[in-house]
This record gives structure tokens, sequence and C-alpha cells, in this order.
């Protein structure tokens, strides 16, 4: 399994029947019985229905995961549609804006092991279900420090994604890995892979330093960008360092910085001098990197309430205004708890 989703652009109910049949066979291929793999049958139907019936289509994101316990299916569910303001309203089984029955919503938060939506009139909707082996199963409780979600996916019609993120962690802090190998395609993955492989068998924990073992180990592929950012708990500071076009910003409430990398390609050309940027370590910040794949002109305070929303609805809802689609993409959300 790697890490990144398979999209479908939802424009058509024909569509509807492939899409089951292939997360079912997933379900199935990943150990579900099939019993759950039915009821996984359920949320990918009221999804997708949902989209042709509400939105006129939109775009549906689904991966297999292995979280260290057990299986797990994770979806997203993007639509520029109307949107809505009242989402607890909408929850409730029995509400229908369409004179149904009103069960769709309550049907998938029941099934899934987590299902989380974020809207806003006018904008659209976005939604998250994760559906794990057996429906029991609960999301373990995130513990203080990091808590991540990442979207990644390949260039249309390639099966290798060129885009690559890590994330190390230890008693004494943690260090982020986003990279993006030069084009797409097999080539940028071996080399995003390898840079991957440099990252996490360095010793070092200054950006600066794993960068250079970095550079020196990937230098026989066709090379690529990257950023590192960490994190020292006792210093209480973020170290960031990047070389490429890789799109770092920290919030601090509704006040942001965008943080500028080097200009070169790791293995191939880095400036003699880096330095890291300082920046000071504190609760409640929220941490965005992202490759070229999308734009970088957005803001989160255009997007209302957005920051009490989880790690993955946040990357969701910017994925849905800024993927380029033509290029892999990756983007990574993070909140300091």
């Amino acid at each position: 399994m790697d890490n990144t989703f398979s999209t479908y652009k939802i424009d058509d109910r024909s569509l509807i029947a492939f899409i089951k049949r292939e997360i079912h066979n997933l379900a199935l291929q990943l150990g579900f019985t099939p019993h759950r793999a039915a009821e996984t049958d359920i949320i990918v139907a009221e999804l997708t229905s949902n989209l042709m019936k509400f939105a006129n289509g939109g775009e549906l994101l689904y991966r297999s995961n292995f979280n260290g316990e057990f299986n797990e299916i994770e979806i997203y569910c993007l639509d520029k549609g109307v949107g809505f303001d009242n989402v607890a309203k909408i929850m409730n089984d029995g509400y229908s804006s369409s004179n149904t029955l009103g069960h769709g919503l309550g049907s998938i938060k029941r099934l899934s092991n987590d299902f989380q939506i974020y809207s806003m009139k006018n904008w659209g909707c976005v939604q998250y279900v994760k559906i794990c082996e057996k429906p029991e199963l609960e999301i373990p409780t995130i513990k203080s420090g990091l808590n991540t979600s990442t979207i990644a996916v390949n260039y249309p019609g390639e099966k290798f994604c060129g885009d690559g993120y890590y994330i190390k962690q230890n008693s004494k802090g943690f260090q982020i890995f986003v990279g993006d190998g030069l084009g797409h395609g097999e080539s940028a993955n071996e080399a995003v892979e390898a840079a991957i492989k440099a990252f996490r068998q360095s010793v070092e924990t200054d950006p600066t330093a794993v960068l250079r073992d970095i550079h020196l180990k990937v230098k026989k592929t066709r090379g690529l960008v990257a950023t590192i950012a960490s994190v020292d708990y006792k210093s209480e500071v973020w170290n960031i360092c990047g070389i490429g076009n890789i799109n770092t910003r920290i919030y601090n409430g509704l006040e942001n910085k965008t943080y500028t990398p080097y200009n070169g390609i790791i293995g191939h050309n880095i400036p003699r001098t880096l330095n890291n940027t300082i920046v000071p370590y504190k609760k409640h910040q929220i941490i965005i990197m992202h490759s070229d794949g999308l734009r970088t002109r957005w803001n989160l305070n255009d997007l209302s309430s957005i920051f009490k929303h989880s790690p993955g609805i946040i990357a969701a809802a910017l994925y849905k205004e800024n993927i380029r689609g033509t290029d892999d993409a990756t983007i990574l959300a993070g909140k300091i708890n």
C-alpha cells in the first residue's frame, strides 16, 4: 500500500457502480468481512449519489491504509455545490432537503468509524469517511503534540507519484519532510523515495544538515525539491529549511507567514550556505506544506471556522479549491495540540 489517493471525477451516474465495485473489492483484499464490505458499499453509494443529486457531480478520493494496528479505507468526497450552513441539523436522521426519508448522512455516520463534514453556503462541501475492518473499532484519541493528515495524488494517468512525505517523531521532537521529484512518473518517484530513505536514515536533527545528507544520496537520480520542518520540544522552536518550491506556511491564530525556500535542486545543485528559519513553536499552530501541484494563493481565513476542524478537513478544503491537475500534488496539514 502506498500513501497516495485514487481520485475520480464523478459527473455521470454510470460511474457510481464502477467505483462501488472497486472499493468493495479493495475492502475484501484488506480482509474486511463480506458484511463489512457490504456496509462499505452503502457508504460509497450514499456519498456518490448525493454528489449527483445535490451538487451536479464532484470528486471522490480514496485509499487503503494500515495504521499500525488494522487496515482501513479513507474517503474524501468533494463538491462545489450550494453547500449548507447548519451541519449539525443535516446530520440528524430524518432531515431531508429533497422529500426523501433523510437517512443518507445518518447511515454514513453509523456505518463508518469516523465521519466529518465541512461546508459553507455557496462554496460546496468536504466530507471525510474512515472505514475500519470492524465497525466497533475506536479511532485513537489524539495525543498532545503534532496531529497531521496528508492528501497526495498522482499526475493524471500516472501509476507512480513523484511527491513524497515522511514524519519522524521521538520524545525530543519531530521532523517533517515534504519533497517533489522533478517532473512526474516513475523517475520522479525514484528520486523522492531515495530522498525519504536518506531522511529516515539521517541521524542529524538540523534541517540544513539533513538536506545535505539527502543531497549526497540522491545524486544518481533526476533530483528533487524538498523542505524539512523540525521541532525541538525543549527549545520550543521550529527550524525550517527548504530547497525548491515546496510551499510552507504556519498559522498562529488568524496571522500567518510563508517561509521562502532556497533556489536549487537537491541531488544536482544546492546553495553552499544554508540557514534555518527559526520560528516559535506554540500550541494551536497550524502548519501547511504542499508541492506545486497546488496553487499558492490561498488563505485559510477565507474559509469560515475551518481552524476548528481536523487537519484532514483542512487539507481537503485547500485541495478542493487549489488543485492544478497538471502535476502530482501533495498537501500536508498539521495542528499542534
